[in-house]
């Protein structure tokens, strides 16, 4: 609720500069900038109201969803590392190119090393070893 009251309190001095101001476009403008911070008032309050009134039960089922997806995206990476030696070349590189652009952009040179240091590690342990 900081920022809806942040808001308000900014908005009402726009709007003490719309009653100050004696030039029509300047009013305006500054109108528009009371309205806006308003707005922005308004949907932090909807934001903050929706969040508080989320049931446990809508909680739990999303954190359940959450845990599911984690589950599948842990089981699908497996597969891809179980067959890596038999992919070619080529989809490897992909591969690791879009795994490595996954992360924040300021961690993406950690990530990379990171996943190159585990293929590296693992390079033979897959069954399609490539001659």
């Amino acid at each position: 609720m900081f920022k809806s009251r942040h808001y308000r309190a900014k908005a009402a001095e726009y709007g003490e500069l719309v009653k100050s101001s004696a030039d029509e476009d300047e009013s305006r403008k500054l109108q528009q900038q009371q309205d806006s911070l308003a707005t922005l008032a308004d949907n932090e309050e909807i934001l903050a109201e929706n969040y508080v009134t989320a049931t446990e039960a809508e909680r739990s089922r999303g954190a359940a969803l959450a845990a599911e997806e984690e589950h599948v995206l842990r089981c699908l990476g497996a597969a891809v590392i179980m067959q890596w030696n038999a992919l070619p070349t080529a989809l490897q590189r992909e591969i690791f190119d879009t795994a490595g652009s996954v992360g924040m952009l300021l961690e993406t040179a950690a990530l990379r090393a990171q996943i190159a240091r585990f293929l590296h590690k693992h390079k033979n342990d897959a069954a399609g070893d490539k001659p």
